[in-house]
């Protein structure tokens, strides 16, 4: 049994998900100039991790995969993020631990999700009850091209959740594969069939166990080290036994290593790839800047998994956007402070693009943060605003 502490796992988990220096990640710092080398240095980025988490919340500026970009690629234009899936791209969309942007190569890896989507009743349902819809939605999009989410027609009723029947249909054809999202324009899903969408190369479903194998790897190389918890919560894995045999299998090969966090409140067992252990010692002897912040967010890739966030760096992250506003603690949508290799404080902001500004609406220091965290969070806040063209 390996053993590390809370440092070296932080250190490391900032590292795999490209958030300390290029030296140490491996990954891009910056992002270039021209599209192509924006989109590549993006889709490095996508790639470590295995996913980018989508969200439609834009009241920062920028949507969540925006910020997570923004976060890791200075000089990235804000608006080609939104245009990251595209026709030609190494990009599809599908269920990760949520929506998310993956890369194409992990597309078979999700066979057994579009099998279970495919009899799962909540879903299957609205396809063998709507046989006569289901059939004439394919036809239509197979005559007249890709369909946008807003172009599909059906009524509403509080039965569909207030969505469109047609639009219910249409994510439940994704959901099983036989639809895929060809792109998002102003965030808008554009559907298309899906074997004109995925190339034919991609269109074969791994085994199941396989399939496994290949996440757990891919969880970790972007966690760095991971609990058993956390390595089935990145694809929602609900299978544990077949989890710690793919596991087992795995370590036998010498592809991963049990490792042991080593905490105040106790030990924590988890999982690490032989690489990511030599790596891990050897930040112990960095030393990030702590008076250069940049802001994350609530949903980027050390941040989703919000135990996992406390454990590491002894933050509570909640998003309070369904919090009553008189019953909030830091606002409406706070975005975390990184300085160095800790979360420093939080900032609730609200862009207003009209009138070219980013408005602070809260600021908070994290109870015994470093006096240089106030310098972090302007050197954060004035970054992000930059990228987006605003001014404070």
């Amino acid at each position: 049994m390996e053993y590390l502490n809370i440092r070296s796992v932080r250190r490391l988990a900032l590292a795999r998900a490209g958030l300390l220096k290029p030296a140490w990640t491996g990954l891009p710092a910056r992002a270039g100039r021209g599209e192509p080398a924006q989109r590549a240095a993006a889709q490095a980025h996508i790639e470590r991790t295995g996913y980018l988490q989508l969200d439609s919340v834009s009241v920062t500026g920028a949507r969540s995969h925006g910020l997570v970009l923004l976060s890791r690629l200075e000089g990235l234009d804000p608006g080609l993020v939104e245009a990251l899936l595209a026709p030609g791209q190494p990009l599809f969309e599908y269920w990760g631990h949520e929506a998310s942007w993956m890369p194409l190569a992990l597309y078979p890896a999700f066979g057994w999700r579009r099998e279970r989507f495919r009899s799962q009743p909540l879903w299957s349902d609205i396809i063998t009850s709507n046989r006569g819809r289901v059939e004439a939605l394919l036809a239509r999009i197979r005559d007249e091209g890709p369909l946008r989410s807003k172009d599909l027609e059906g009524g509403g009723s509080a039965g569909w959740w207030g969505h469109k029947l047609s639009k219910k249909i249409a994510e439940a054809l994704w959901s099983s594969g036989e639809l895929a999202i060809r792109e998002r324009r102003g965030f808008q899903r554009s559907y298309d069939l899906t074997e004109r969408v995925i190339p034919e190369r991609w269109r074969r479903d791994l085994p199941r166990d396989e399939a496994l194998k290949v996440l757990l790897l891919k969880a970790l190389e972007g966690h760095g080290w991971a609990t058993e918890g956390t390595l089935a919560a990145t694809w929602r894995w609900r299978d544990r036994t077949a989890l710690r045999a793919a596991l087992a299998t795995l370590r036998e090969a010498g592809r991963v290593l049990p490792c042991t966090l080593e905490t105040a409140s106790g030990p924590r067992r988890g999982w690490i790839r032989p690489e990511d252990l030599e790596l891990a010692h050897r930040l112990q002897r960095v030393r990030p800047r702590r008076d250069r912040g940049v802001l994350l967010s609530p949903f980027d890739p050390v941040l989703w998994d919000r135990g996992r966030v406390l454990a590491l760096f002894g933050f509570e992250l909640k998003l309070e956007i369904y919090t009553p506003a008189p019953k909030r603690r830091w606002g409406y949508y706070c975005l975390p402070v990184l300085a160095g290799d800790a979360l420093v404080g939080r900032v609730d902001l609200k862009a207003h693009r009209r009138a070219g500004r980013l408005e602070v609406r809260a600021r908070h220091r994290e109870e015994g943060a470093p006096s240089s965290a106030e310098a972090a969070t302007d050197w954060a806040l004035a970054r992000f605003a930059e990228a987006l063209g605003l001014r404070l």
